[in-house]
């Protein structure tokens, strides 16, 4: 039964488990190995679905038996790890017992034209993984990061992006003034000037600038944009968290272009 076969894994000093290591321990990783690490049934789940073909599946030694049946084919190779090597291949306190090897998507570069969301130097994984979940679900089909940004496809963003990174067309590395070549309107972000966003008539496709959590969009980008806006706080708070207010935004654009209140 296909599903059975499966290399064992019992070394700390496997050179797999040592590209894995490395790939967990070190964000930027990704980049050099060409190589992704997943961990998890739903991001498992979501990359399958997405028409993403593993290069390997591994899983703890005693998850395997109850897994087997489910995943044993998902990929060309199967390794099966011994339980005490098992949480070196995570950063989460109680690990995943399965994973799943990828090779890094190669994207061409920028995409003008695609409904877009720019970064602009964010810095918090957890940040940048909802914002491309927040893409995702309201239909903005690229997402490019400013140089700076955190790294895209690091194990931290992949896990808040809970799959979303599958859907996207990712580039990284960017200048501001490759955005030129996007031909679309900017929209700025801004917590105290601007258009409120509920008055505001939003054009699509747009590209919506988001800035660093603490400094928000460059000055020399926010003098790209078509539009500044800003969200209505009648709560007082001086600003919202970045992830927070692309929902928001992002949200509005996808209702106006659908013909929907927003």
């Amino acid at each position: 039964m296909n599903a059975l076969r499966f290399t064992a894994i019992q070394s700390r000093d496997n050179p797999l488990l040592k590209e894995l290591r490395r790939l967990v321990q070190d964000p930027g990783a990704y980049r050099r190995l060409g190589r992704l690490w997943i961990e998890g049934d739903h991001l498992c789940r979501a990359a399958l679905q997405r028409g993403v073909q593993p290069a390997m599946a591994l899983f703890s030694q005693s998850a395997w038996p109850s897994l087997a049946p489910e995943w044993g084919d998902a990929a060309p190779r199967t390794l099966v790890v011994d339980d005490a090597l098992w949480p070196a291949l995570s950063t989460l306190e109680s690990p995943a017992p399965m994973g799943f090897v990828l090779d890094l998507p190669v994207h061409a570069g920028l995409q003008p034209g695609l409904p877009t969301v720019v970064l602009d130097r964010l810095q918090d994984a957890g940040n940048v993984g909802s914002v491309l979940r927040s893409a995702a679900a309201f239909g903005f089909a690229q997402v490019l990061a400013l140089k700076g940004t955190a790294a895209l496809w690091s194990p931290k963003v992949l896990r808040a992006g809970m799959g979303a990174h599958f859907g996207l067309h990712l580039v990284e590395g960017l200048a501001p003034a490759e955005l030129d070549r996007l031909a679309l309107p900017l929209l700025a972000t801004s917590s105290h000037g601007g258009e409120l966003l509920h008055r505001a008539r939003l054009p699509w496709p747009c590209a919506w600038l988001l800035g660093h959590e603490g400094q928000g969009v460059s000055a020399a980008l926010e003098a790209k944009a078509a539009q500044r806006i800003r969200i209505a706080q009648p709560g007082g708070e001086e600003s919202l968290n970045v992830a927070a207010a692309a929902a928001i935004c992002l949200h509005a654009s996808a209702a106006q272009a659908m013909g929907e209140p927003g």
